[in-house]
């Protein structure tokens, strides 16, 4: 049951990063957006290996933990900035007015993808519901629904 709501969760923060009404103008805007696109593409490798959707390879399961460790790593630099008002921006104003929490679950995605063993088929599946979980909690509170 974990890994179905991990693998639909995977799903949709992957194709959800891809839609976007209309194009960002504002540069914090594009940096933001491309920064959660790598992370969205890494997240769909892991989740697409842990659901059988492809063969499980653990030099590309390596490749996209050390991907969203270090994209993870950026967020705080990257978001920094709320810039102008985009009306193509998925980030919430939130963000800015709870800088904290924001960071705070930053941390926990971190966290999450460090934890993350991709040694094995088996051991992805099993980490796979913590990342999607704290990559679900915080677009839950910090991105706009498109």
């Amino acid at each position: 049951m974990k890994l179905a709501k991990a693998l639909m969760l995977g799903a949709v923060l992957t194709a959800g990063v891809a839609y976007a009404e209309g194009e960002r103008t504002d540069p914090n805007a594009i940096a933001r957006s491309e920064l959660m696109k790598a992370n969205g593409k890494a997240i769909g490798v892991l989740a697409d290996m842990a659901g059988g959707k492809t063969a499980f390879d653990a030099a590309a399961a390596e490749a996209a933990k050390a991907t969203l460790i270090e994209d993870f790593g950026k967020i705080e630099a990257v978001f920094k900035e709320p810039g102008a008002d985009d009306p193509a921006s998925e980030s919430k104003p939130e963000i800015w007015t709870n800088w904290e929490d924001f960071l705070m679950k930053a941390k926990a995605g971190t966290d999450a993808a460090t934890a993350l063993d991709v040694a094995s088929l088996e051991t992805l599946q099993a980490g796979m519901g913590a990342l999607g979980g704290t990559c679900g909690g915080c677009h839950e509170v910090y991105r706009v629904k498109k």
